[in-house]
């Protein structure tokens, strides 16, 4: 397949436009002289799988919390179905919410703990029982439901604690880190059942979360946040392929980084390298940082067919090669990108032919069109995908 074709088909697994659900402008927040949020803007379409991305202390449960009005904002907006609820308490918001510690009762059943919410509505008994049933048997537990928490497992606990949030019929999921507290192997099973329910039922959703397979996996679009900012928002494969900042390209996946700078109109010059960056680059003589992924970076040989074998060779030589079973991790080295090793990613079947070991000269293509290249003159400063 074409990379172009590869591209198409990425392009039809993008999720369709939404109409704005949950619109969230310049929102910012301060602790005493801590800033937390920054001016903070987006919107959630109807229906949306969103998460918000980034490391501890990026900002990412403070938005979370601001919106479902646990910590109102010192000021910005927050529409909810085109309602102003920026000031409202959490009980007059229309949301429902899943934290970490699943905050379940311990005194009362799975059955009590779901109708908890729908019993201080006031709703009718019979309404009740049915609409438990109904979420017991949504999410798997339906023999369960006369058990305590303390009888059941991490996952099933959490599975109880999203059905009390869906209980009400919420316009709005609120979940923070739901499901860091599980084993990975729990964990991956029920981010694909998470998935596979909210698409099913179509709610809105907003997830927390530092770990950005989940974010990937999940998401229909992903905020990366950093420093009580938003970095950039996308879909998985935006924000995986064309990060939009440096901050980005090193949070999500592996990324090499080698320093350079522009010369000759779309040439980044690392040293003696000369690399050709495309079109829409800084001007000439603009210090850089370039980035490729590892998986980007080319063993000349591989396919002796390929139109890119051509473009941007450099000659190194393996330093290790580390056996990750499904793939091989390649360190190569060269003297003009030190004192960093370049990392290629390969598969068993090529190094074999290639008979590929430590000590070995190899030559390397870095294509133009998988190339990054980062401004060095302001932190944070935007990519030009070339």
């Amino acid at each position: 397949m074409t990379e172009h074709a590869v591209e198409l088909a990425l392009a039809a697994l993008e999720p369709p436009a939404r109409s704005p659900y949950l619109v969230v402008e310049n929102v910012t927040k301060r602790f005493k002289d801590f800033v937390a949020l920054k001016g903070v803007s987006l919107e959630v379409g109807e229906g949306e799988f969103v998460c918000f991305l980034g490391p501890s202390g990026c900002g990412k449960t403070t938005l979370l919390r601001a919106i479902a009005g646990l910590d109102i904002q010192s000021s910005g907006t927050i529409h909810q179905a085109g309602r102003d609820i920026s000031a409202l308490p959490p009980e007059e918001r229309d949301f429902g919410i899943v934290f970490q510690s699943y905050a379940l009762f311990p005194n009362l059943t799975l059955r009590q703990n779901i109708a908890f919410g729908l019993e201080n509505r006031r709703m009718p008994r019979a309404a009740i029982s049915a609409r438990v049933e109904e979420l017991l048997d949504l999410v798997g537990l339906k023999e369960h439901g006369h058990k305590y928490p303390s009888q059941i497992s991490g996952g099933q606990q959490q599975r109880v604690a999203l059905a009390r949030a869906l209980a009400p019929s919420p316009g709005l999921i609120l979940l923070d880190e739901p499901l860091s507290a599980l084993d990975a192997k729990v964990r991956l099973h029920l981010r694909n059942e998470l998935k596979q329910l909210q698409a099913r039922l179509g709610v809105t959703t907003v997830m927390v979360t530092h770990d950005q397979d989940e974010a990937l996996s999940m998401a229909d679009r992903v905020v990366v946040m950093n420093v009580g900012v938003v970095e950039q928002v996308g879909t998985p494969a935006e924000i995986y392929n064309s990060p939009a900042t440096r901050f980005v390209a090193d949070f999500i996946g592996a990324m090499n980084f080698f320093a350079g700078e522009i010369a000759n109109g779309g040439e980044v010059h690392v040293g003696e390298v000369r690399l050709r960056a495309g079109r829409g680059l800084p001007a000439d003589g603009v210090r850089v940082t370039a980035a490729i992924r590892p998986e980007d970076v080319r063993i000349i040989g591989a396919d002796p067919h390929s139109d890119w074998q051509s473009a941007n060779r450099v000659e190194m030589v393996v330093e290790h090669v580390e056996f990750l079973g499904s793939h091989v991790r390649l360190s190569l080295s060269h003297r003009d990108f030190r004192p960093a090793l370049l990392v290629a990613q390969s598969s068993q079947e090529l190094v074999r032919a290639l008979q590929i070991v430590p000590g070995k000269p190899v030559e390397v293509s870095l294509p133009s069109e998988r190339l990054r290249i980062y401004e060095d003159k302001a932190k944070g400063a935007g990519a030009h995908h070339v």
